[in-house]
Protein backbone atom coordinates (compact mmCIF):
# COMPACT_ATOMS: atom_id res chain seq x y z
CA UNK A 1 0.00 0.00 0.00
CA UNK A 2 2.32 3.11 -1.51
CA UNK A 3 1.12 6.79 -1.07
CA UNK A 4 1.47 8.36 -4.47
CA UNK A 5 3.61 11.01 -4.62
CA UNK A 6 1.88 13.98 -5.45
CA UNK A 7 0.27 13.21 -1.76
CA UNK A 8 3.42 13.50 -0.45
CA UNK A 9 4.22 16.76 -2.04
CA UNK A 10 1.04 17.71 -1.14
CA UNK A 11 1.95 17.11 2.66
CA UNK A 12 5.42 18.78 2.24
CA UNK A 13 4.15 21.68 1.14
CA UNK A 14 1.51 22.22 3.56
CA UNK A 15 4.09 21.06 6.32
CA UNK A 16 6.72 23.89 4.95
CA UNK A 17 3.96 26.24 5.62
CA UNK A 18 2.96 25.53 9.10
CA UNK A 19 6.49 25.77 9.68
CA UNK A 20 7.43 29.07 8.01
CA UNK A 21 10.04 26.89 5.94
CA UNK A 22 10.68 27.12 2.03
CA UNK A 23 9.46 24.07 -0.30
CA UNK A 24 12.16 22.62 -2.23
CA UNK A 25 11.03 19.46 -3.93
CA UNK A 26 14.21 19.12 -5.86
CA UNK A 27 16.06 19.69 -3.11
CA UNK A 28 18.35 22.26 -4.74
CA UNK A 29 21.12 24.26 -2.92
CA UNK A 30 19.83 27.56 -2.19
CA UNK A 31 21.48 28.98 0.47
CA UNK A 32 18.86 29.30 2.35
CA UNK A 33 20.47 27.91 5.34
CA UNK A 34 22.98 31.00 5.10
CA UNK A 35 20.09 33.79 4.45
CA UNK A 36 17.85 32.46 7.48
CA UNK A 37 21.47 33.57 10.11
CA UNK A 38 21.62 36.14 11.87
CA UNK A 39 23.06 39.19 10.45
CA UNK A 40 26.71 39.64 12.04
CA UNK A 41 27.68 43.19 10.55
CA UNK A 42 25.82 44.90 13.67
CA UNK A 43 27.94 42.98 15.61
CA UNK A 44 31.27 42.81 14.23
CA UNK A 45 30.56 47.10 14.14
CA UNK A 46 29.85 47.31 17.46
CA UNK A 47 33.01 45.32 18.98
CA UNK A 48 35.29 48.46 17.44
CA UNK A 49 34.89 51.39 19.95
CA UNK A 50 33.72 54.50 18.38
CA UNK A 51 36.42 56.59 16.60
CA UNK A 52 37.02 59.63 18.27
CA UNK A 53 38.02 63.22 17.05
CA UNK A 54 41.18 63.54 15.75
CA UNK A 55 42.66 66.92 15.23
CA UNK A 56 42.42 66.61 11.47
CA UNK A 57 38.81 66.59 12.08
CA UNK A 58 39.04 69.31 14.67
CA UNK A 59 40.73 71.22 11.85
CA UNK A 60 38.25 70.64 8.82
CA UNK A 61 35.13 71.76 11.43
CA UNK A 62 36.61 74.78 12.51
CA UNK A 63 38.39 76.30 9.12
CA UNK A 64 35.74 78.77 8.42
CA UNK A 65 35.75 80.24 11.48
CA UNK A 66 39.11 81.71 11.42
CA UNK A 67 41.16 80.96 8.17
CA UNK A 68 44.48 82.40 9.99
CA UNK A 69 43.85 79.88 12.99
CA UNK A 70 47.48 77.81 13.08
CA UNK A 71 47.04 74.26 15.47
CA UNK A 72 49.43 71.56 15.61
CA UNK A 73 49.23 67.89 14.88
CA UNK A 74 51.93 66.73 17.01
CA UNK A 75 51.61 63.34 15.03
CA UNK A 76 51.20 64.52 11.50
CA UNK A 77 54.72 66.75 12.29
CA UNK A 78 56.28 63.35 13.85
CA UNK A 79 55.12 61.23 10.76
CA UNK A 80 57.10 64.14 8.37
CA UNK A 81 59.89 64.45 9.87
CA UNK A 82 60.30 60.70 9.34
CA UNK A 83 59.37 60.83 6.03
CA UNK A 84 62.18 63.48 5.44
CA UNK A 85 64.58 61.52 7.55
CA UNK A 86 64.11 58.77 5.50
CA UNK A 87 64.37 60.49 2.49
CA UNK A 88 67.45 61.93 3.06
CA UNK A 89 68.84 58.24 3.77
CA UNK A 90 68.29 57.79 0.83
CA UNK A 91 65.29 54.63 1.56
CA UNK A 92 62.38 56.81 0.64
CA UNK A 93 59.39 56.15 -1.78
CA UNK A 94 60.70 56.54 -5.77
CA UNK A 95 59.39 59.86 -7.80
CA UNK A 96 56.24 59.36 -9.66
CA UNK A 97 56.93 59.25 -13.04
CA UNK A 98 55.36 62.43 -15.07
CA UNK A 99 55.48 61.44 -18.56
CA UNK A 100 54.64 58.39 -20.07
CA UNK A 101 58.37 58.01 -21.88
CA UNK A 102 59.61 58.31 -18.16
CA UNK A 103 57.00 55.27 -17.41
CA UNK A 104 58.05 53.29 -20.36
CA UNK A 105 61.88 53.63 -20.02
CA UNK A 106 62.57 50.63 -17.42
CA UNK A 107 59.86 48.63 -18.80
CA UNK A 108 60.12 45.67 -21.80
CA UNK A 109 62.17 42.87 -22.02
CA UNK A 110 64.24 41.64 -18.93
CA UNK A 111 68.15 40.43 -20.31
CA UNK A 112 68.33 36.88 -20.03
CA UNK A 113 70.66 35.53 -17.13
CA UNK A 114 74.29 34.33 -18.14
CA UNK A 115 75.00 30.92 -16.90
CA UNK A 116 78.47 30.24 -14.77
CA UNK A 117 79.77 28.43 -17.80
CA UNK A 118 78.78 31.54 -20.99
CA UNK A 119 80.57 33.68 -18.06
CA UNK A 120 83.40 31.64 -16.93
CA UNK A 121 84.31 31.28 -21.39
CA UNK A 122 83.99 35.15 -21.70
CA UNK A 123 86.58 36.07 -19.03
CA UNK A 124 89.30 33.16 -20.51
CA UNK A 125 88.90 35.16 -23.85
Amino acid sequence: MSVPQSRILALVKLQTTLFSQTFNPLRLRTGNKILRQRLRGPSVAAYYPRRVATVKDLQKAYRHFDEDMETWDEEEEDRIEHVALVKQRGKGAPKKKRTRDESKKNKGKKKPAVSAAAAAAETKL
